[in-house]
């Protein structure tokens, strides 16, 4: 088979890496395997790709520690800062062509997608620019002693990606760790591989040295088993499900211990109190549970409101739901594309069906959207309780759960009532109100008066069973370095 194929998109034509990169090069896998990603608008294969198992994995690990010990370890900070702002200017020369990538095998919206890549181009831009500002301390403890501090590369890193953004986790996850200095084997999702072997060869032609970028296109229980589990990988991250985030907990434990860093699942609540600007509000909202299909970790999915506004507010958020454009990803207007795979779009249905027999309301939608793709209709529903599963579960598509409460007070309690604490939101125009409401609710991020509104220089993570660690930001860079100690009994003569 070959290592690349001509595809062609509504937007565009252009050659697709079809291989597994390692050491700066596309191969085959060992096993010699092969498997499709489909195009969730019509349910068609696009390409097939190399897949990857543990023997490809131990063969990019050896590919990464080369580089690590040798090339990568000699260039300097500012170089690699140099590097990071070079691919981050390859993906703005490349918009066009990621974009059309991402709508093909993941099903956003080409328009959406675009911004994608610019958040992703940006958000390698920032951490180029923190390459050469690693900083260690020096520690006065006596007159007799020399004590500092070193920023160290943890090693290693062992890498996993999600379907839903997958060239944004893609840069989320190499920034900080190039930055740092640390070489990578990146596993990218199964449903979606096909950004994250462009942007590897975009590394390769910014110049980054072999084996310090390495991308594994395979499945979890295979090549991500195999990360987790590698006795050579220093560190993992890992962003999806809590499910899959406490088997990798365990694999790094039951191995060489490696650092572990995750980013998983949420059901955050959406509060709007009565003294919110009504319309403002629903923008939001809407934004808030339908953006990327609803198949986003920190989804407003629980909106709380208080009675004083709720019927208004279901009145105004099921108009505002009906006018969302669902259809091709490729049409300027689409802002909701189809869901990303067939085992997404039943497990989505199962729980509308489930909530529909649970006796919750449907206030708009509830069904499948057209007669081909993975399309399912924006989906509200009221008169719903704690205990059913659509208010408990996280559903990770575009259907909602709209909950009455009476006061402020049983707001912040129903929104931490929840095994998550990824983020939340709260919409009101007193601002002692959204301090108490923000400071009162456990979640990594909590918006005010607006929502979904991610900035790289902004630390992202979660509370409770919804991770460890942090993404983006400074803070990232504390994931991704080893804190070393050097003290100097300084000779008197």
């Amino acid at each position: 088979m070959s290592l690349s194929q001509t595809v062609k998109t509504p937007a565009l034509t252009y050659e697709q890496p079809l291989g597994l990169f390692i050491n700066n090069e596309f191969v085959k896998g060992v096993d010699g395997k092969t498997f499709e990603t489909i195009n969730p608008h019509n349910e068609k294969p696009i390409v097939a790709v190399h897949e990857g198992t543990a023997d490809d994995v131990n063969i990019a690990v050896k590919a990464a520690r080369t580089a690590l010990n040798g090339e990568w370890k000699q260039v300097t900070p500012s170089e690699r800062g140099r590097l990071l702002t070079r691919l981050a200017d390859f993906l703005e020369r490349d918009i066009e062509t990621l974009a059309a990538i991402e709508a093909l095998d993941n099903g956003k919206g080409f328009t959406m997608a675009k911004g994608d890549v610019t958040a992703s181009a940006g958000c390698l831009r920032y951490y180029g620019g923190w390459a050469d500002k690693i900083y260690g301390q020096t520690i006065d403890t006596d007159t007799n002693s020399l004590t500092y501090t070193r920023h160290e590369p943890v090693g290693v890193c062992g890498q996993i990606i999600p379907w839903n953004f997958p060239l944004l986790m893609f840069a989320w996850k190499i920034g900080p760790a190039l930055a740092t200095g640390n070489t990578i084997v990146m596993k990218t999702a199964e449903q979606t591989p096909l950004s994250g072997l462009y942007v590897a060869k975009l590394i390769k032609e910014a110049g980054f040295p072999p084996g310090v970028v390495n991308v594994i296109s395979g499945f979890g229980r295979t090549a991500g088993a195999a990360i987790a589990s590698h006795m050579d990988i220093d560190k993992v991250a890992f962003t999806g499900s809590t499910l899959v985030g406490r088997q990798i907990m365990k694999s790094a434990a039951d191995s060489n211990l490696k650092k572990v860093t995750l980013e998983l699942g949420g059901k955050s609540p959406n509060i709007v109190l009565p003294d919110a600007n009504l319309e403002e509000a629903i923008e939001w909202v809407n934004l808030g549970i339908f953006f990327n299909h609803g198949q986003c970790c920190c989804a407003g999915s629980r909106i709380l409101v208080h009675e004083a506004i709720y019927e208004k507010f279901l009145e105004l958020f099921k108009k505002r739901a009906e006018q969302n454009k669902v259809g091709d990803p490729f049409h300027s207007e689409t802002f909701q594309g189809p869901q990303v795979s067939q085992i997404q779009y039943d497990r989505i249905m199962g729980y509308i069906q489930d909530g529909k027999g649970a006796g919750a309301t449907v206030v708009t939608g509830g069904d499948r959207h057209g007669s081909e793709g993975y399309y399912i209709q924006p989906t509200i529903f009221a008169d719903v309780t704690e205990n059913m599963a659509i208010v408990k579960e996280e559903i990770f598509g575009p259907v909602c759960t709209v909950q009455k409460v009476q006061s402020e007070e049983e707001a912040i309690q129903v929104a931490n009532d929840t095994n998550y604490g990824l983020a939340a939101a709260v919409h009101t125009t007193n601002i002692n109100t959204a301090i108490r409401v923000s400071n009162a609710v456990k979640a990594g991020t909590v918006w005010v008066n607006n929502y979904n509104t991610l900035h790289y220089q902004m630390p992202f993570g979660g509370f409770k069973e919804s991770g460890i660690g942090r993404e983006l930001g400074s803070y990232a860079l504390e994931n991704y370095t080893e804190v070393k100690t050097v003290r100097i009994h300084l000779s008197k003569s």
